[in-house]
């Protein structure tokens, strides 16, 4: 039997209409007296991450949210950091903070997202914002798997009483995109390094969501036909930028799946915008 080939879930697509309705609420805030702000720490020069915050700044620009960035030297102390965050903690046209992954090894990570306030902590790292995800009560939801959410519920299927593989535990992605399918009453299961089977436990998704940092480690053989899968990863090879899906082979088994580029990371940026509306809102009131 002929098998249709999967259909794309298109990130780019889909943010744009979040960002649309984005635009509409920050103009509704700015007759108001009240324009989104955000404030952007960016330590070294670091080619990716600089491009990453550069795309940042002008998607905040298309919305209407202000966008200020403080580019430091990669020898800045972390008390010179944290006195930074603190000072944009406390600026009241400033209501999302984020301070870009990675920092430079001798600025503690932990110490810097806990100076945060919890309320402007716009990436959904902070430790009261994790545990609101826990309780299923978040204030900021990370914006990776929040958008990584929004793509599977894009797809029309309900999470609901699906299974889901969850490949990759890490805190940015593999654990809050679980809590986030688990809060949807779907029955999750996490995939690490040292899950004995893997390609069996992934044959098993309804939705398989891989975030493991390595190039098309997922293939055809390990995907449940019409399964929705969603690739994270973003590593560089000698052809360019592939994900953690063999999205040639998968794209012939799944339902649904999404591409690298031009799948999840879109969504990342559009919902950090929506996290710094939402964030602004909540500030209004």
């Amino acid at each position: 039997m002929l098998r249709v080939a999967a259909q794309i879930i298109d990130g780019k697509a889909l943010a744009q209409e979040i960002r649309a309705e984005l635009r509409e609420q920050a103009a509704a805030l700015q007759a108001k007296g009240v324009r989104p702000g955000l404030s952007v720490f960016l330590v070294g020069d670091d080619p990716a991450s600089a491009l990453y915050v550069k795309n940042k700044h002008r998607a905040c620009e298309s919305v209407g949210v202000f966008s200020e960035e403080h580019r430091l030297p990669v020898t800045v102390s972390q008390d010179e950091l944290i006195n930074l965050v603190l000072a944009a903690n406390f600026n009241p046209s400033i209501h999302g903070i984020l301070v870009q992954l990675p920092l430079p090894n001798h600025i503690d990570k932990r110490a810097i997202i806990e100076t945060i306030a919890a309320e402007k902590d716009v990436d959904g790292f902070h430790p009261y914002n994790m545990g609101g995800l826990l309780q299923g009560n978040p204030r900021a939801v990370a914006c990776t798997p929040k958008g990584v959410v929004k793509m599977i519920e894009s797809t029309g299927m309900s999470i609901a009483g699906k299974r889901a593989v969850v490949v990759g535990r890490s805190q940015i992605v593999g654990k809050p995109a679980a809590m986030l399918l688990l809060e949807r009453h779907a029955t999750v299961t996490i995939c690490h390094s040292r899950t004995q089977d893997l390609a069996g436990r992934c044959r098993e998704a309804d939705i398989l969501v891989v975030a493991a940092g390595k190039a098309k480690m997922i293939d055809a053989a390990m995907v449940k036909p019409g399964a929705v899968v969603i690739d994270v990863g973003m590593n560089l090879v000698d052809t360019g930028f592939v994900g953690d899906v063999d999205f040639e082979t998968v794209s012939k088994v799944a339902g649904w799946i999404s591409p690298v580029p031009g799948g999840v990371g879109p969504m990342t940026i559009a919902m950090l915008l929506e996290n710094t509306v939402e964030a602004t809102v909540r500030a209004a009131k």
